[in-house]
């Protein structure tokens, strides 16, 4: 069956005894939407504050290859599979775009038996948080463009405006446009452009904000350009940040669903893990730690870009710490990066296999070493995995210092992950005080970026031209202690995606750095990044229908 077919044979219950059962949650503390979905109140935050937090295990993976690795899905089967043993688990996980959901890469609500539902909803308007963002967004891009109009007070330069618009839609003819068309009614004609909605700093904001009054005061802080003598103007100079805040009011309060095996899922915020840390919401994460005596998370794309930022940018900020990660691999996608062609990684290769492995070694080492995480890796087992490989794979693993166990939820659900579970309990109940960031706040952000560069990436070195050094040397005297973002391909260690494996020895190339003032974070750009999305040739929407009783197919 189909991961939507599989969902809309689930057996749901009401959210209301999934927060009761699941969460000791009062119906007071949860708004619902329907039968099957709720907003949880933000006091459960203050009134939970003496509650001992739980245990939190990240999960990453293997840098993304064609083929996939299924951390979703991983963390949503082990998270299952830690009830299934007994214990109180719940997961935290993103929500999803629709733009990529009628595109090329489908949603992000699991699959298989690994599954977050109502899967329809929640890859759709799910509680509608992603057009409250587009909507704050857009407003502060209206007003805007509304000040230049009545008479410009704060002297904006048209040509440096730095805030653009959001679509949660991928269309590439919005990505760049000109606004204001028309005649002297209209405003003034300028450049702009779209991004999607996940890539507004707006998202980013709001998964780092514990409160309104802080994701007010953030949102006021975001830079919306530069006036004519260079004076940086904020969303607060025009007054902008109120209006958006109560945009926001409902958006900010966690999402709650469950999974297929009626386990409670946090399904809250979802920014861009390439411009932005690509982590669910920081009061979703804090509030299930207060909820649960474990908590599954997981970060974006692979643990060189995923895990950092969630280390060194979310955990940094909000104060937490990691217990464990669990590294996500796959025979398939280490035997990509051991050269293998997408067409021919059905077939037993364990000369590829072996190569391959030193991408899973590289992120084994960065966590375990720059970022003191004890790992365990889930192998995610797909049917033409020869025994051979698996083992192969657990023997160089151990060799590595860890300990790689095979994993089953895709077909199995909660029971088809008990041994990963099991071995994660194990690791958990042993005493850890390891935990470090990669750089400490008052380190230059040069510094920052090479740290990441070359201790991470494994590069030689790190460049940028005269322009963008200068933009860096600005930044630097207002906000030298912020933490940096790194924006460069997923797909390699490197700046270059056909670069597989575990390359060494290369240059990073900064082409550009972006402030996200209210977010607090420095974007280094390092070569192209795609904002908005295009639909490919066969988008997935073409495949989306729904019949006379309301039932929605084609949906992945």
């Amino acid at each position: 069956m189909s991961d939507i077919e599989i969902a809309q044979q689930a057996t749901m219950e009401q959210i209301s005894k999934v927060a009761e059962q699941g969460l000791d949650l009062s119906s007071e503390a949860i708004d619902q939407h329907g039968h099957y979905k709720a907003k949880v109140s933000l006091n459960v935050l203050s009134e939970r504050a003496e509650h001992a937090d739980g245990k939190l295990i990240l999960v990453t993976a293997v840098s993304p290859t064609p083929a996939g690795e299924g951390k979703t899905t991983t963390t949503i089967g082990l998270s299952d599979a830690l009830n299934h043993i007994g214990k109180k688990s719940m997961v935290c996980i993103r929500e999803p775009s629709m733009g990529p959901c009628f595109g090329l890469k489908g949603g992000a609500a699991g699959g298989g038996y690994a599954q977050v539902v109502p899967m329809e909803d929640i890859n759709l308007h799910f509680t509608g948080d992603l057009h409250a963002i587009s909507a704050a967004h857009n407003l502060l891009a209206a007003m805007i463009d509304n000040h230049i109009h009545h008479g410009n007070e704060l002297d904006l330069d048209i040509r440096q405006i730095t805030w653009g618009r959001v679509i949660d839609m991928n269309d590439r003819a919005l990505r760049q446009v000109v606004v204001a068309m028309g005649g002297k009614a209209n405003g003034f004609p300028r450049e702009d452009g779209f991004d999607i909605v996940v890539a507004s700093e707006v998202m980013a904001i709001l998964c780092l904000s514990l409160s309104l009054n802080e994701l007010k005061q953030r949102l006021g802080n975001i830079l919306i350009g530069y006036s004519h003598d260079g004076t940086a103007r904020l969303a607060k100079d025009i007054k902008a940040n109120g209006a958006m805040a109560a945009l926001l009011k409902e958006a900010l309060k966690p999402n709650l669903v469950q999974t297929l095996e009626n386990n409670p899922a946090f399904v809250h915020g979802g920014p861009f893990a390439n411009i932005a840390h690509g982590c669910n919401s920081v009061v979703a994460t804090k509030m299930a730690l207060k909820l649960s005596d474990y908590v599954v998370t997981e970060a974006g794309f692979g643990a060189d870009l995923g895990a950092e930022k969630f280390i060194n940018i979310k955990c940094r900020k909000a104060g937490l710490k990691p217990d464990m990660a669990v590294v996500v691999a796959t025979v398939r996608a280490l035997k990509y990066h051991g050269g293998v062609d997408v067409k021919d990684l059905g077939s037993e290769n364990l000369n590829a296999l072996e190569q391959g492995m030193e991408n899973l070694k590289r992120h084994l080492t960065n966590l375990q070493q720059h970022f003191g995480v004890r790992c365990i890796v889930a192998i995610n087992h797909f049917d033409n995995d020869s025994d051979a490989e698996v083992d192969l794979i657990k023997s160089t693993v151990e060799s590595y210092g860890a300990k790689a166990v095979i994993a089953k939820h895709w077909a199995q659900g909660g029971k088809g992950a008990e041994e990963l579970a099991q071995e994660v309990v194990a690791m958990l109940d042993q005493p850890d005080n390891n935990f470090k960031l990669l750089y400490q706040d008052d380190e230059p952000l040069w510094d920052k970026i090479t740290a990441v560069a070359t201790k991470l990436y494994g590069a030689k070195e790190v460049i940028a031209d005269k322009k963008v050094m200068a933009k860096l040397q600005r930044f630097s005297e207002t906000h030298a202690n912020i933490p940096v973002c790194m924006a460069k391909t997923p797909y390699s260690f490197s700046s270059d995606a056909s670069l597989r494996g575990a390359p060494t020895g290369h240059t990073l190339t900064v082409r550009d750095v972006r402030l996200s003032r209210g977010a607090e974070f420095l974007v280094a750009l390092c070569g192209d990044i795609m904002t908005m999305p295009g639909l490919p040739k066969r988008p997935a929407s073409e495949r989306i229908d729904i019949d006379e009783a309301g039932t929605i197919e084609g949906l992945f």
